[in-house]
């Protein structure tokens, strides 16, 4: 469950610039469609997308050779880091996907084709992204290392976190506790 909030953490940052980009390329397509200028628009759009998919890309390598150490921003947990580490190869291919999707969205928005975009939106989330999910969880048994993960994790859910520095002894002595 961590690992998952972890790879939304990280994801969330890189769709944050990824919208930020769907604005700048819708206004921008549609100005300079209604100015007349197609060759202008087009490459508006190479450029945006081009540079959203660079920066997509850039934190895609970062997480992948930081994926072992990565988790330890949001947890001291073993367990975590090792379930994160894991999850990290996926978490890099939709950084990428991520990356590129809500700046073609703002393209086409831009165009003037916002039932265009809702369609592929939902299609792609009922027709893609359900029956991959369903693939990646059940029939590969990638949803079994989420569970394994979630299962430790909830073991040690009533155990707190010391607030300070000194308290780390206790608290370490409460896990080797808990763990016997």
């Amino acid at each position: 469950m961590f690992s998952t909030l972890c790879s939304l953490a990280i994801n969330g940052l890189l769709f944050m610039v990824s919208v930020g980009f769907n604005a700048a390329a819708s206004v921008r397509v549609g100005n300079e469609l209604g100015a007349g200028n197609p060759k202008s628009a087009a490459f508006s759009v190479v450029m945006v997308t081009l540079v959203s998919l660079t920066i997509a890309v850039i934190e895609a390598i970062v997480v992948l050779a930081l994926r072992h150490v990565i988790s330890y921003v949001f947890t001291s947990g073993e367990t975590v880091a090792n379930a994160v580490s894991e999850l990290c190869p996926f978490l890099a291919v939709t950084l990428i996907l991520n990356g590129v999707q809500p700046v073609l969205s703002g393209v086409a928005v831009g165009c003037g084709w916002q039932a265009f975009v809702a369609y592929v939106n939902v299609g792609c989330y009922y027709i893609v992204g359900i029956p991959l999910g369903c693939l990646l969880g059940f029939k590969l048994d990638l949803g079994v290392k989420v569970e394994k993960a979630r299962t430790r994790l909830n073991k040690w859910e009533d155990i707190k976190k010391p607030l300070l520095r000194d308290s780390m002894a206790a608290h370490e002595e409460a896990l080797n506790d808990a763990s016997r």
